[in-house]
């Protein structure tokens, strides 16, 4: 076994790694950009190597400084995470040149599966079903235009060297096949540095459902049941869980065997997923193998009870994996929420900053939280906004998903746009909950995008009673109660009365009812834990002015809690009409105004692009909303902009 390991990552997956090797008792060494100096891993690893300035392509994707530091800290082998230098075939060559031991596949293995289009020949000849397309690199637009014909529209414009839903693009028709072809094209360049792309037939009401692999290459290669990974917004998994509600036991055994007859194909070594597209009757289809750990790993830990990367590790280090298929058992379900710093109410916009405010729900065997963040730590515009990934557990699939449900309520972050109200949405659902997916769940189910409308309160009456059990409680603390309020919810008024009864204990009369209410909730705690009528409620909780700024269930109410003179001269009060905006083209975010596609005179029509703004290594084509005139242009190509930073003007 390995006395020092250097993780060659940053954020939630070194962060992780770090633990296990902890457990181990295996030393640990972090390398760190100058943009994270104060991270978590580098808090929590036992050692930390500065290796360059802060955008990737100067610390964290270069090789050199990667072996320059296992030198200077003796470190024996590396776990790469995923992302950044995790498949690159390079990176372990250049180790094993250097004696030190990569915790992952053989170069082969890497290079094999690396390439989307020589993995699918590898796959066709192991006898893994592949996905009818053309396996040759594109040239240009009008070859993508001439395949996609010929494969039938509609198509999926894929970068051979792609990941994490970069480089990839939908085409319909002609003219999304060659703006396919080029958003695709530079997106795969700018995060892979390798502009290839291929076409492949896209598959109608598909499921992405992925099988885990781990192999010790030792001819031992067992595969550790499925993830379904359907919930994706622009390609990118949004929400996993383990067991897939879609397949039996015939499919699941099916998936399986494929997945392993193709990873002994390559003489794989270590953990590794190989990634299906499934078809509303079971049909599927391979798509890739990740040569690596993958970001939702953990619902796969939940329901096996496996640490995938201590037996990463310990495969790493010559050791035979410890069980065979028989003993890999499947218990519950396992549910996972990708929190990432971006505004879901502005089209998922990143989001940078400081957290201001930042507490975990409390961990548990239902409840896991994987982080690399901490309150006052800072989200940069250098890397993935991610600020955790929550999972939850239960014994069936719809206890999992409660459980989640309570778990995103105790999730209290501040000082950054973030995306836990659409996770909230998402899991309420009634869709979602019965398992009806497939990837185009959330285009499907969330038309002209995210809004508040998606967040009613299931009964705003409780609301209500909260906002004046709180106010009565800061109250008391005063020495004035006054049972009688009005409560101003998002200014609709809700007659309410407050009885104090027991310590902690309240009766609410509103609405014609009367709701038992319990809670030791104090002043200036962010989380009301309350007992409603006997059910658990977990309220986040912002005192605002003379009320409260109340989050629950993914949705934001704001309560005034007033005497019913105040009530009555607060409904005179003129509502303040917000700017207007609509004769400008504002940036969404903070960025890189990579392109702009309008002149100044230009009439355009809705729906047609005007700019491109890069933002988090992804291309955001910012569009015309209704038909109209350009009258003048505020930014230029290659300008920074700041958030409503205005790009162009319309007569």
């Amino acid at each position: 076994m390995f006395d020092k390991i250097l993780i060659a990552n940053r954020g939630e997956i070194a962060c992780r790694v770090i633990r296990t090797c902890k457990r181990l008792g295996i030393k640990t060494v972090a390398v760190y950009s100058e943009a994270d100096a104060d991270a978590l891993h580098v808090r929590e690893a036992d050692e930390a190597v500065l290796i360059g300035p802060p955008p990737s392509t100067q610390s964290y994707l270069l090789v050199d400084k990667i072996v320059e530091a296992c030198r200077k800290t003796g470190a024996q082998a590396v776990h790469p995470g995923y992302g950044f230098l995790s498949e690159k075939q390079e990176f372990q060559q250049a180790l094993a040149k250097a004696g030190i031991v990569f915790i992952g596949p053989e170069a082969r293995a890497i290079h094999a599966m690396g390439d989307k289009i020589e993995s699918k020949k590898l796959a066709q000849k192991a006898g893994v079903s592949t996905v009818p397309g053309w396996l040759h690199a594109l040239k240009n637009a009008d070859e993508a235009v001439k395949i996609a014909n010929q494969v039938g529209y509609p198509v999926m414009i894929k970068a051979s060297a792609g990941g994490g839903g970069k480089g990839m693009r939908i085409a319909w028709n002609d003219a999304e096949a060659r703006e396919g072809f080029t958003s695709a094209t530079n997106e795969a360049k700018s995060s892979f540095a390798d502009d290839r792309v291929f076409i492949e037939k896209y598959v109608e009401e598909p499921r992405h459902i992925e099988i885990q692999l781990i192999a010790d290459g030792k001819g031992n290669c067992l595969y550790l049941w499925e993830r379904e990974c359907s919930i994706q917004r622009r390609h990118q998994k949004v929400i996993e869980e383990a067991p897939s509600p879609f397949l039996d036991a015939k499919t699941r055994k099916a998936m399986g065997e494929q997945a392993v007859a193709l990873a002994k194909a390559v003489k794989y070594r270590s953990a590794g997923t190989v990634e299906f597209i499934v078809d509303k009757n079971r049909k599927f289809y391979f798509l890739e193998m990740n040569t690596r750990l993958q970001v939702e790993h953990p619902v796969t830990e939940l329901i096996t009870g496996l640490d995938l990367v201590e037996l990463m590790i310990r495969v790493a280090a010559g050791e035979r994996l410890p069980l065979e298929q028989k003993d890999v058992k499947m218990n519950g379900w396992a549910v996972e929420a990708r929190l990432y710093a971006e505004d879901p109410f502005r089209n998922f916009l990143p989001s940078t900053g400081r957290l201001v405010k930042y507490r975990e729900p409390a961990p548990g065997p239902d409840v896991r939280v994987d982080t690399g963040v901490y309150e006052g730590g800072e989200i940069s515009m250098f890397y993935d906004p991610m600020i955790a990934k929550l999972c939850s557990y239960g014994k069936t699939r719809l206890e999992a998903i409660d459980r989640m449900r309570r778990a995103l309520d105790e999730f209290y972050v501040r000082g950054v746009s973030h995306n836990v109200p659409f996770l909230a949405a998402l899991m309420a659902h009634p869709r979602f909950r019965e398992g009806r997916l497939t990837t185009n769940f959330i285009a499907e189910e969330f038309k002209g995008g995210f809004t508040a409308a998606h967040l009613p309160p299931r009964d705003p009456a409780l609301l209500a009673a909260v906002a004046a059990v709180a106010d009565r409680i800061k109250a008391a603390r005063l020495g004035t109660t006054q049972d009688r309020r009005v409560v101003m919810l998002n200014r609709e008024p809700t007659d309410v009365t407050v009885t104090a009864g027991n310590p902690g204990g309240f009766s609410v009369e509103t609405g014609g009812r009367t709701l038992a209410v319990e809670t030791d909730w104090t002043p200036g705690e962010p989380l009301l834990r309350a007992t409603i009528d006997g059910h658990a409620v977990v309220v986040q909780i912002d005192a605002v002015a003379s009320g409260w700024r109340l989050i629950n269930e993914g949705g934001q109410a704001e309560a005034l809690v007033l005497t019913p003179r105040q009530a009555e001269l607060y409904a005179l009060m003129p509502v303040k009409a917000a700017p207007d905006t609509s004769k400008f083209l504002l940036s969404p975010m903070p960025g890189l105004l990579a392109s702009v596609a309008v002149h100044e005179g230009q009439e355009i029509k809705a729906g047609e692009a005007l700019a491109v703004v890069e933002a988090m290594k992804m291309e955001n084509v910012l569009r015309a909303t209704r038909d109209g005139t350009v009258k003048t242009l505020h930014a230029k190509a290659g300008d920074s902009l700041r958030v409503d930073q205005k790009i162009i003007e319309f007569a």
